[in-house]
């Protein structure tokens, strides 16, 4: 197996057009785990490690911060760029696995791999994000919601990698939040609930709902953040809004809980990230 070290995304690009049975190395914590189970078997490794511009958060001038795809999950916890809508993404990140996860894993490759029940995808969706992708034919950009496509599988194309994540500045005077349920701290979620929202005298102008690890990708439900915007927060509207989650859902019976169990955890998630949001991010 040969190991590529090259130092610009064309390179990296070129590496895996010409290996079609190449994989990127970003941080490693999973791929090199699935090498070592013997699920992965690649030709070559084309790492990323030296590619710069791969790193780093930055921020645009209408306000869309830019994450590269190379940057650890710590950083993006620990990052003070965002604006509060935006941090429901920092708030993912920092409930990732453990600390040494967090320091070595990396968001590009963490997206690329799609876990259906991993913290990003639903936060990247709430946050309305956009992929940034490289390949042969070129860079283009893919919404979260077109990204993710089935469990493990992204929009991703055959040499094509993950090049930065785009997260537009949100509305002013939203807040977000991100609820995780899991078994122990550290694992992966049963269900995870990121909300963005935008309030005014107790009126919900905005509303951006997302729920992760009950269905092969995050799932949000336009019907169901109409009755929050409609109705407002209350008992009522949010069973009313959990209903149309559901019908999306189509969760697995697993060690980490039962699809009905799952099920009965989106309404109590749900509150829970609303009032968080509404607290500044703290239940």
């Amino acid at each position: 197996m040969k190991l590529h070290h090259p130092r610009s995304i064309d390179e990296a690009v070129s590496l895996l057009g010409k290996d079609g049975e190449a994989r990127c190395l970003a941080g490693g914590a999973t791929l090199v785990a699935m090498m070592n189970a013997d699920l992965l078997a690649p030709s070559g490794l084309v790492s990323l490690r030296d590619v710069e511009t791969l790193k780093g958060i930055s921020i645009e001038a209408d306000g869309t911060a830019v994450i590269g795809a190379m940057t650890n999950h710590v950083t993006i916890a620990e990052a003070t760029e965002f604006d509060s809508g935006q941090s429901v993404v920092a708030r993912a990140a920092a409930v990732i696995g453990h600390p040494a996860i967090r320091n070595m894993g990396t968001i590009g490759g963490a997206i690329a791999h799609a876990d259906s029940a991993a913290d990003y995808p639903a936060a990247l969706l709430a946050a309305d994000a956009v992929i940034c992708v490289a390949g042969a034919d070129g860079a283009r950009e893919i919404p979260a919601g077109d990204f993710f496509v089935d469990y493990l599988e992204t929009a991703l194309e055959e040499g094509e990698l993950v090049t930065s994540v785009r997260i537009p500045a949100a509305p002013a005077g939203s807040v977000a939040a991100y609820e995780k349920f899991a078994r122990v701290e550290g694992d992966f979620a049963t269900v995870s609930v990121a909300v963005m929202l935008q309030e005014n005298d107790g009126a919900i102008d905005d509303i951006r709902l997302a729920v992760g690890a009950c269905a092969p990708v995050p799932i949000r439900s336009p019907d169901a953040e109409q009755i929050l915007r409609r109705d407002g927060v209350s008992d009522t509207s949010i069973a009313a809004a959990c209903e149309h989650l559901a019908a999306l859902a189509d969760p697995v019976d697993d060690f980490r809980g039962s699809g009905g169990y799952r099920l009965k955890l989106i309404p109590v998630l749900v509150a829970r990230a609303i009032e968080a949001a509404r607290n500044g991010g703290a239940a």
